[in-house]
């Protein structure tokens, strides 16, 4: 098996031509997509980028494995207590040492460990290459790098290629080479007015348009964010940013195809691509930022291009809940090997082999990192229904319970809690009967309960200006 895994960082699938976009943002990852198969209905269990990434290559939900947050006690896994073996549990028993013990060579182009301070996702790689820009690198930086490894390898067997871009990711900051090709291709989605702009001015939120916290940052690049969201002008700025960043990206995994079509390879590689998370572009009044376990934040693109596997489903898209990390059971799968019985996640494969219709009954998904949020997507009366529980809200005024009709609202502009307690009851007893079941007969608490017993990001920042413990 020789695997390629595109993993784009902030990544919304509504950006992409493949899921529907009318900019012409995607058109190398289309072309996957239009070989391959297209996952609707897949979210990460876990967000933003610490919690996402450990849960994909851990195998397990968030509320297990304990890394649920960007700062704090929670942001390294739970110990193992007692340690009962020379090597970790946890790297024993990770995806890559799991694909290395089936005999594959597994390799990362990625800086997330060092920016995160994240040792322990580096568990079973044979090859780490760091792309060197903690996060603020462009593709062009290090991608010559990894074309060259392909270049080297493409004819040898067994072997996984990550590719970690970070260039979706806020600030966007494409190389000014590379233009601005969106200025002139206005794209304001129905759903942001005039008035609901002016009404997120009059509220409040860590990343919300009054406060726009992520808008500037202090980039050594160029960034295309808008210095302030007051205007419909201002929010046109902020897509064009975001969607060039994707354009840029493209443009890279255009080359990596030419390069695979060059090697002859094109027809014998995996190659899959998907995200981390998404991200906010107004949604409950976020901007630039992934602060939420809502539909834009935890929603995914997923694209399998399996030659043997997903051949007879190209272009076709696949309407089963799934979450991101059940692909590594998936790939385990593809290879005859079992996955531990520490994971939670779950193979794909039945699915993709046409002998099931759908492996979960409905998705929960943890945001405990920018906000403290569990949702439930689920589906009833035919219905696809998201129900959001916030714990900490980090400012923002929306109420604690809130619940939105996905099929008519994708954007949440309707909460609809009031005008159907039976729906928002089944989301609230579906979620409540989750954590039950995820805490029976372990011994590690909720790592919700702990953060909110801890500062918040921002307490947490300043300490550490400041130099206070």
């Amino acid at each position: 098996m020789r695997f390629v895994y595109l993993d784009i960082d902030s990544l919304r699938p509504d950006h992409l031509g493949c899921y529907g976009y009318p900019r012409n943002t995607s058109p190398h990852i289309d072309s996957i997509a239009a070989r391959g198969l297209s996952w609707d209905r897949c979210y990460a269990s876990d967000v933003p980028c610490m919690p996402s990434r450990t849960s994909l290559f851990s195998g397990q939900f968030g509320i297990h494995h304990g890394c649920v947050s960007h700062v704090g006690s929670r942001a390294v896994p739970f110990p193992e207590v007692p340690r009962t073996s020379f090597v970790t549990r946890g790297a024993r028993d990770s995806w890559m040492q799991q694909m290395r013990d089936a005999g594959v060579h597994t390799v990362s182009f990625s800086s997330f460990a060092d920016r995160h301070s994240a040792t322990h996702w580096t568990s079973g790689f044979s090859e780490l290459h760091d792309t060197a820009g903690r996060g603020h690198e462009n593709a062009g930086d290090w991608m010559p790098d990894a074309l060259d490894w392909l270049e080297r390898n493409a004819h040898k067997p067994d072997w996984f290629l990550h590719l970690n871009f970070w260039d979706v990711h806020v600030p966007y900051h494409p190389p000014e080479e590379f233009g601005t090709p969106f200025a002139e291709d206005p794209c304001l989605p129905e759903w942001m007015t005039s008035d609901l702009l002016n009404e997120h001015q009059d509220s409040s939120g860590i990343r919300s348009a009054r406060e726009a916290l992520f808008l500037k940052h202090a980039a050594t690049r160029r960034d295309l964010n808008p210095d302030r969201m007051e205007t419909l002008e201002q929010f046109q700025t902020l897509m064009n940013g975001y969607d060039t960043s994707i354009a840029y990206v493209d443009l890279w995994i255009g080359r990596l195809l030419e390069t695979v079509e060059r090697l002859g390879i094109r027809e014998e590689i995996i190659i899959v691509l998907a995200a981390d998370h998404g991200e906010c572009l107004g949604e409950l009044n976020a901007y630039a930022g992934h602060c939420f376990a809502d539909h834009c934040t935890a929603r995914i693109p997923l694209i399998m291009d399996w030659p043997g596997v997903t051949s007879n489903r190209a272009g076709e898209h696949e309407q089963a809940y799934c979450h991101h990390l059940d692909l590594a059971p998936t790939v385990l799968e593809g290879l005859g090997a079992e996955p531990p019985e520490t994971w939670d996640a779950m193979s794909l494969m039945p699915i993709l082999k046409g002998q099931q219709t759908t492996i979960r009954s409905e998705l929960v998904c943890s945001q405990l990192a920018q906000t403290q949020q569990r949702s439930v997507r689920f589906a009833t009366g035919g219905r696809d229904y998201l129900y959001i529980r916030s714990y900490r809200k980090r400012g923002y005024t929306f109420p604690d319970h809130m619940l939105f009709d996905l099929g008519k609202d994708p954007h949440q502009t309707q909460d609809l809690s009031n005008v159907m307690p039976d729906i928002l009851q089944q989301g609230q007893q579906l979620l409540h009967q989750w954590t039950e079941d995820m805490l029976s007969g372990r011994t590690n608490p909720d790592p919700l309960d702990i953060l909110l017993s801890e500062p918040t990001e921002e307490e947490w920042m300043k300490q550490n200006r400041t130099g206070n413990e």
